[in-house]
């Protein structure tokens, strides 16, 4: 029987503070043990002596891992819960991270990362699923400010990890400090985390197979475009900073910082806008504010207003995501569990293949071509929000 079963003893309970404080945890130590790994990638290039190709291909066994976890996680949650796939999923890339800050044989690397991929997409899926389910008890959004945790996460993740580095902690040092940090997290959020992980039974003796309606398929796209926008910004925005735009290369990071702290600022104040604008006009300005901050960058001169276009990004990318996963938890076709996971997983697709359709778009165009295209495809977040039901 599904764990699932133990829902109707637990509802009332559901939207509680405790439960909205463990979400929030979750989704920070997550974020924080992604946010290390980028600061441990140069120590592992070093100590693979891999080239930028390598070091590619090593970095898509991240997202590989993430992406096959991910496939499977709607079942996984509706019969072990949320609390059960977040426990395990937080074990497995707590277990990777000392493999990565340690392994000097790429293959093994690469099998480490792979690893900690599944473990990360696990966790951001039942989290998710988590969170939706909060977040409809609750009966007002949450969803911004959990997705906010997760960047704040990320920061301190890279930037707590950089601290550590520079004051002469080893790389493995730095992950033990991690690793104790999320266990210490985690172990106290354990009675806030869900042990079902949809609102009903997910098998029904002679029900039919829930499939997605319309709906549901077209916030994936959505997702997926949002994804694809951030996935540009962090691989080409710096490359077209410095190549078009004259930026000197030891700066090429400032596309991205940018567009991060513009959707972590308004992550933070996310909750309060879908409540003032409600979800439709979140995803339409949303929309809006995507194609006009591309537009800027791909028009603009000099390399202060493409910036500004970047930021511009972030903030219009920063609520669609979470408005799209409370959505899809509130379409019926399907449990709570396969709906956020099916959205997650193929908004997440946008993340892998995104950068690279822009490469290639960019090898027989140019990166303005690409860049106008991720702004043309914002057009189908902004005139889809008018076929979702709120």
């Amino acid at each position: 029987m599904s764990l699932s079963s133990e829902l109707p003893n637990t509802t009332a309970h559901v939207g509680s503070p405790v439960k909205r404080v463990a979400t929030r945890a979750i989704f920070f130590v997550t974020g924080m043990a992604m946010g290390l790994w980028a600061a441990l990638v140069p120590y592992a290039q070093l100590r693979t002596h891999s080239e930028a190709g390598d070091l590619g291909l090593l970095l898509l066994c991240l997202g590989a891992g993430s992406l096959l976890s991910m496939l499977g996680s709607g079942k996984l949650i509706g019969r072990f819960g949320c609390r059960g796939v977040i426990i395990a999923s937080v074990v497995l890339y707590c277990l990777m991270l000392p493999l990565l800050a340690t392994f000097s044989d790429i293959w093994l690397l690469a099998l480490s990362l792979f690893i900690f991929g599944m473990g990360i997409g696990l966790a951001d899926v039942a989290v998710n699923v988590q969170g939706t389910l909060v977040e409809q008890a609750a009966d007002k959004p949450l969803m911004s400010g959990f997705h906010c945790l997760w960047s704040v996460g990320c920061i301190a993740g890279a930037g707590g990890g950089s601290l550590l580095l520079s004051a002469g902690v080893t790389p493995l040092g730095s992950t033990f400090y991690a690793i104790a940090l999320v266990i210490l997290v985690t172990a106290w959020s354990f009675r806030g985390l869900l042990p079902f992980g949809a609102h009903e039974e997910e098998h029904v003796e002679g029900k039919a197979k829930p499939r997605p309606n319309f709906r549901l398929v077209l916030m994936a796209v959505m997702a997926m475009i949002c994804f694809m926008a951030e996935g540009a910004v962090l691989d080409w925005g710096g490359v077209f900073l410095t190549r078009e735009r004259g930026l000197a290369l030891e700066h090429a990071g400032w596309g991205f910082a940018v567009f991060a702290i513009a959707m972590s600022l308004m992550r933070m104040t996310g909750d309060a806008i879908v409540s003032a604008l409600g979800r439709k006009r979140v995803l339409v300005v949303g929309g809006l504010l995507g194609i006009a901050g591309y537009l800027m960058v791909v028009l603009l001169p000099g390399w202060i207003l493409p910036l500004c276009g970047f930021a511009l990004v972030g903030i219009g990318a920063a609520n669609i995501v979470p408005v799209l996963i409370t959505l899809a938890g509130q379409e019926k076709v399907m449990p709570v569990n396969m709906s956020v996971a099916m959205v997650a997983t193929l908004g997440y697709l946008g993340v892998l293949g995104g950068p690279a359709l822009i490469g290639f778009i960019a090898h027989l165009s140019s990166l303005y071509v690409a860049f106008s295209g991720v702004a043309a495809a914002f057009l189908i977040i902004t005139f889809g929000a008018y076929k979702l039901k709120y």
